[in-house]
């Protein structure tokens, strides 16, 4: 399988609480539900595509109990996302849950990036990790991510976790693809190919 990362980040990096005020207050986070404005139906049906190609899901423990206190809960028949979300096979990384109810659950612990290592090598098409950037962030460094989904929304929010914090792992990406959509969102594909490359600039008659 591949591993695949789909983050909603700001235009300074902070991917904590994007879906409304409520959704992680950790830390004295008050300024949750910035990326709700900027929501458009084309968003909606890049994300759903996006969604439907995975086969199993990997999580973090403070996404997991949201996800798994929340989903479960949504019974729109039209909603593209309820139905998958909810019966798709779900890993979560962590030392310290002892039982998961939002089935079917796999709880993963110790070398977690071993064990995910250990799923990529199975067939199927995408394991996707939904937020969680902590748990996205480790896997970067250990080299298993194979693409970044990156949903940028125009905002500033100043504080927050970041998705990338200072001190993490360097890593080379390529981008494959991009949309803007209506409501201001740039949708960014990244595909990763190890570490970056590095250059001096002289002058433009150096460029490729």
């Amino acid at each position: 399988m591949k591993l695949t990362v789909t983050e909603f980040v700001s235009i300074d990096g902070v991917s904590q609480g994007p879906g409304s005020p409520e959704e992680d207050t950790s830390d004295g986070f008050t300024q949750g539900g910035w990326l709700v404005p900027h929501m458009d139906d084309v968003f909606i049906r890049r994300a759903a595509a996006w969604l439907g190609e995975a086969d199993a899901l990997l999580l973090g423990r403070r996404t997991y109990d949201a996800f798994s206190r929340d989903w479960p809960k949504i019974t729109d028949p039209d909603d593209p996302f309820t139905a998958l979300m909810n019966s798709l096979p779900k890993y979560v990384a962590s030392n310290s849950l002892e039982e998961a109810n939002w089935n079917p659950t796999t709880i993963l612990s110790g070398d977690v990036a071993a064990q995910v290592a250990d799923l990529k090598q199975q067939p199927g098409r995408d394991l996707q990790i939904h937020g969680s950037a902590r748990l996205a962030q480790s896997l970067l460094a250990a080299g298993l991510i194979d693409e970044l989904r990156l949903v940028i929304a125009p905002v500033v929010v100043g504080h927050g976790r970041r998705l990338f914090p200072d001190g993490g792992a360097p890593a080379g990406l390529r981008l494959a693809s991009q949309e803007t959509t209506p409501g201001g969102l740039a949708l960014m594909l990244y595909e990763w190919v190890g570490l970056p490359d590095y250059a001096t600039y002289s002058g433009v008659s150096d460029l490729p």
